[in-house]
C-alpha cells in the first residue's frame, strides 16, 4: 500500500518557478516508479515526468530542458523542479505510483501561472 500527498503548488509568473513534493508513506515507495501528470481545465491528464526505483528518468517533449524530477527513497519523496513556467503549464498536478500492476494517485496540487 502506497499513499501520496502532493504540495507545493503555487501562483507564479510567467517565467517562474515552482517545486512540487509528492511525500509517501508505505514500505513499498522505493521500488515504485512514480510519475507526475497534470491535468488542464477541459483537458485530459498527461503524463509530465517519470522516474523508476532506479532513477532512470523521462520527460514529455513540453517539460524537456524545464521541468527536472528526482526522488530521495530514504525520505520517501519524489520532487518535481519547474522553471521557466509558461501560461499552459497552469493545471493541476497529481503524483502516481505505480508498484507491479498497483497504481496510487495523489489528490493532487494546483500549480497556476499568470501574469
Amino acid at each position: 500500500q502506497v499513499q501520496l500527498v502532493e504540495s507545493g503548488g503555487g501562483l507564479v509568473q510567467p517565467g517562474g518557478s515552482l517545486r512540487l513534493s509528492c511525500a509517501a508513506s508505505g514500505r513499498q515507495f522505493s521500488i515504485a516508479k512514480i510519475g507526475w501528470y497534470r491535468q488542464a481545465p477541459g483537458k485530459q491528464r498527461e503524463l509530465v515526468a517519470s522516474i523508476t526505483s532506479g532513477g532512470t528518468t523521462m520527460y514529455a517533449d513540453y517539460v524537456k530542458g524545464r521541468f527536472t524530477i528526482s526522488r530521495d527513497n530514504a525520505k520517501n519523496t519524489v520532487s518535481l523542479q519547474m522553471n521557466s513556467l509558461k501560461l499552459e503549464d497552469t493545471a493541476a498536478y497529481y503524483c502516481k505510483a505505480r508498484v507491479a500492476t498497483v497504481i496510487y494517485w495523489g489528490q493532487g496540487t494546483q500549480g497556476a501561472v499568470s501574469s
